[in-house]
């Protein structure tokens, strides 16, 4: 039952997306009277390439803040529960941290680039192009299936506000943005959106844990969780517990996590875009920063929220009370705004609308000029008109953000009418995607990749993904049907199957007949020649190869350390010792939760 008039959801779809276009309109055309900045192709796909550590990392975080962070991570917690958020935190920082690694090799390798794509095409030719052109796409489908999904749900259950409508026009404030300013309004909109983002869990947060009523503490949320567990005890918890990290469902789930979103990194273009738009001397730093920033929006909120629908759920001010919400409802990613409404009533339901919106939009902008690139860069320039000056790309590029904006709609109505969830393609987006990770990261890391190499690599993995995928839910199961794919056994052999056979196979054919590349022709990739030329804002020094090698090796070290501690050295032992937390521990946990989140709400916000 909608918790606030069908008139708000339209306020915030239709007036949000307004007034951040009017606002990110107003700001682009300030910068090019006052500052100078001219709208060229250039521009308009990589911002100048001299974006400061402070804005990528705000537009990083951003970029990363889905629906699903907010919305599937109060999911998980609900199920599983302190295992889940951090499994959802832990297992999506470091695909961030590690794109530092590639993002810093762009920049040694490829300087010019537009595009991840383009790479493959001047490392592998044709044929590796055209397989990685479709996988990328596939990315953005997928990711922006998934945002518009989980806004839409929401939107629809706290307002009332049909949902097909709710698909269609929230992408609407972002096309016009995204038309008028390109690459570079994105990231002043990423920054803004981030900041309330993160005010708003911050307000979550101290209400659980401060000055509500029905919770107030961590202590009086710990008794809860214990007396609910004795009720409603955890399956695969030791001894049923929600306050444990030894979570055989919440492990199978971080697995499936890893797996997915190294895909929804590795082969998303909107993450190489910012790696291009940075600065050389702030690419590895911001990478760093605004993953590790990252980490407390799904880690925090979940564990507030997300908990705090578990201890609520049978308390009258519960919206579903005296059930409990149905598995659909869960899968939808209804958690947290039940839990919100739940805490502080209307006011909670119009902070959850305003923190999803944020989210979506902001992440859907990504999406849109990744797709926008690919579209222009990777398809009309390089097989339709490789000639195309500077504005007939810019003309594509517009059209594009636009034709992709208004299909965006189209796929997540076919997605809500078939029946499939937002819970249920977060499951599966790493069997779609992850077969082209390890292809692509050899292709910036591994001189002895070849063409061959990179698309058998793929397509094997893609073949045995899906092919496993069904197989164990038809013997798991005994059947195959949206409900029986969706179990986690069967997405986890899938999800694990598609990365890693990928990756061994790719290495194998390779080495049959290495490649010794030098990365002469990537690095040999020209700028698009506009009619206005762009100066370059930064330092040329910053190009200097000494400085770039030293960057890359602080990348593959303090990457590589802080990833081995977040998945391995600080959660495994925890599974492992069967530790139940004490009241003590889990107060620690919960601060450590919100002193996370304060840092990182003031480096998103005062850094750039």
């Amino acid at each position: 039952m909608a918790v606030l008039p069908e008139a708000a959801g339209w306020a915030v779809v239709l007036g949000f997306g307004a007034f951040f276009s009017i606002v990110m309109s107003l700001l682009t055309l300030a910068q090019k009277r006052y500052l100078g900045e001219t709208q060229t192709s250039e521009m308009f796909a990589t911002a100048g390439r001299s974006v400061k550590t402070g804005l990528v990392a705000s537009a990083v975080v951003s970029a990363w803040t889905w629906a699903a962070t907010l919305l599937q991570s109060s999911t998980v917690a609900y199920q599983y529960g302190v295992a889940g958020p951090f499994w959802y935190a832990a297992g999506a920082t470091i695909q961030v941290l590690l794109f530092a690694i590639l993002a810093i090799e762009v920049k040694r390798k490829a300087p010019n680039a537009h595009t991840f794509l383009e790479i493959v095409n001047a490392r592998y030719g044709k044929t590796a192009h055209i397989v990685f052109i479709v996988f990328g796409l596939a990315t953005n489908f997928v990711v922006t299936a998934m945002l518009l999904l989980g806004g839409s749900a929401v939107v629809t259950d706290l307002t009332g506000m049909n949902i097909y409508a709710a698909c269609f026009l929230i992408p609407l404030g972002v096309i016009a943005y995204v038309v008028f300013g390109g690459l570079k309004a994105t990231f002043l909109t990423d920054y803004s959106h981030t900041a309330v983002i993160f005010i708003i869990i911050l307000v979550f947060g101290f209400t659980v844990y401060g000055t509500s009523a029905l919770i107030g503490s961590p202590g009086a949320m710990y008794d809860m969780l214990w007396e609910h567990a004795a009720k409603v005890p955890v399956p695969d918890n030791e001894g049923g517990q929600y306050l444990t990290m030894t979570s055989l469902q919440g492990l199978i789930f971080g697995i499936i996590n890893i797996v997915g979103n190294f895909g929804t990194v590795f082969v998303d273009q909107g993450y190489w875009q910012r790696a291009i738009a940075a600065r050389p001397s702030s690419t590895v730093k911001a990478y760093l920063v605004g993953g590790l920033a990252w980490f407390a929006i799904p880690f925090f909120l979940a564990t507030t929220l997300g908990l705090a629908a578990v201890v609520l759920e049978d308390n009258p001010v519960f919206p579903t009370f005296p059930a409990r919400m149905a598995p659909a409802a869960v899968s939808a990613g209804l958690v947290a705004p039940n839990a919100a409404v739940a805490l502080l009533g209307s006011g909670g339901a119009y902070a959850i609308l305003i923190l999803v919106f944020m989210a979506v939009t902001s992440a859907a902008s990504a999406e849109l000029i990744a797709v926008s690139s690919i579209c222009t860069y990777d398809i009309y320039k390089t097989y339709v008109n490789p000639a195309a000056s500077g504005k007939q790309v810019i003309r594509i590029s517009h059209y594009t953000t636009t034709a992709f904006g208004a299909l965006m709609g189209v796929l997540a109505i076919i997605l809500n009418h078939i029946g499939i969830s937002l819970g249920y393609l977060y499951l599966l987006m790493g069997i779609l995607v992850s077969p082209a990770v390890m292809p692509i990261a050899f292709t910036l890391t591994w001189k002895k990749q070849t063409a061959t190499g990179a698309i058998a690599g793929a397509l094997s993995g893609s073949g045995v993904g899906i092919a496993l995928w069904l197989i164990v839910a038809k013997a798991y199961y005994g059947e195959i049907n949206i409900t029986t794919t969706g179990g986690n056994y069967p997405m986890l052999a899938g999800n694990l199957a598609a990365l890693l056979v990928a990756g061994m196979v790719s290495a194998a054919v390779s080495l049959m007949n290495p490649d010794d590349y030098d990365w002469e022709s990537t690095k040999n990739l020209a700028k698009q020649a506009d009619e206005v030329e762009e100066k370059e804002d930064f330092d040329p020094s910053e190009m200097d190869p000494a400085k770039l090698d030293k960057a890359a090796r602080f990348a593959y070290v303090y990457a590589g350390g802080l990833a081995v501690v977040l998945v391995l050295l600080w959660p495994i032992p925890m599974y492992l010792s069967k530790y139940v937390f004490s009241k003590g521990f889990f107060y620690g946990w919960v601060i450590l939760g919100l002193i996370w989140a304060i840092i990182a709400s003031c480096t998103v916000i005062l850094f750039p």
